[in-house]
């Protein structure tokens, strides 16, 4: 892992202009920061992820049927996991997959405490590469992956139709959390937010760089910037340079300007029609739509076409 993180770390800041891959966020204290980030009042994806979870179980559990093995991307703390774990029929399996092997144990560890009788099978990967899937045994009567958050919104759209076409030669359903298109203000304010927990965990980055690979670099000599571009349909995260300095790394020497920025994420925001497109040309078709009450953040069921 630490080859790829240091391959991935050069190849980007190779960039014109430099970028960093948000999947390295998630070390165990990423992890417990972005739990922190879900808390805040500005940061609203996961308030309402969890209502139309909520409001609409019934209906969820009907689309995935009894008997499913669930595949969780990204499985985190598992709070919404908890939810549908809770009302879905004879579960096969549950398979979390997460790139923080700490925080994939501590979360397994924790269901397992809560759902005894349940299958769970942990797999420690980078789900936006190939990985294998356990098996479930022969009760599973079908495999659904479950992504919830606005995680597909880290892909370019592009990225995101390659993605999905591969999750499409492993299972039969997807259920997924689509954030939506909203005012500006209000996208910038949950990826900024007041008290800086979204800025602590954007240079954690920088902290794993220098934990990890040995980087030299001044964490003072960056700062937090989210913006929402109007035109891209998304919000950006930015490490934003200071002043003129320069970050070296696997013997490798990077030179930032004054005010230069690193691009650490890109979050797409979409309208229900352009998600429907996306998931059409990736070999899924969008059949149920269920979104919080101020229709902000939709769950969407796709199934194989």
């Amino acid at each position: 892992m630490t080859d790829l993180f240091l391959s991935d770390v050069i190849d980007g800041l190779d960039r014109e202009p430099k970028i960093l891959p948000c999947k390295y966020f998630y070390d165990a204290r990423g992890s417990e920061l972005f739990e922190q980030i879900c808390e805040l009042p500005e940061y609203y994806p996961t308030r309402a992820d969890v209502e139309a979870t909520e409001t609409n179980i019934d209906a969820i559990v009907a689309a995935l049927g009894p008997g499913v093995r669930l595949v969780e991307l990204g499985s985190g703390a598992g709070v919404k996991t908890r939810i549908l774990l809770s009302h879905l029929r004879e579960v096969a399996a549950y398979v979390p997959i997460e790139i923080s092997e700490a925080a994939l144990d501590a979360s397994a560890a924790r269901l397992a405490e809560e759902f005894p009788q349940l299958t769970i099978l942990p797999v420690a990967a980078d789900y936006t590469l190939p990985f294998e899937l356990p098996e479930a045994g022969a009760t599973a009567t079908r495999t659904v992956i479950y992504f919830p958050g606005s995680t597909i919104g880290n892909f370019h759209p592009p990225d995101a139709i390659q993605f999905m076409r591969r999750l499409r030669r492993i299972a039969d359903g997807v259920l997924i959390g689509v954030d939506l298109k909203k005012d500006k203000a209000i996208l910038e304010r949950a990826y900024d937010d007041a008290a800086g927990v979204t800025a602590a965990f954007n240079l954690n980055l920088l902290v794993r760089m220098q934990r990890e690979l040995g980087a030299e670099l001044d964490l003072d000599g960056f700062e937090h910037m989210a913006r929402y571009d109007e035109a891209a349909g998304r919000i950006e995260m930015h490490l934003v340079s200071r002043r003129d300095q320069a970050i070296v790394v696997g013997n490798r020497r990077f030179d930032l300007r004054a005010g230069e920025t690193i691009r650490s994420e890109v979050s797409y925001k979409y309208s229900l029609p352009e998600f429907a497109t996306v998931a059409m040309e990736s070999g899924w078709e969008v059949e149920q739509v269920w979104t919080d009450r101020q229709g902000r953040f939709s769950l969407q069921y796709l199934a194989a076409r």
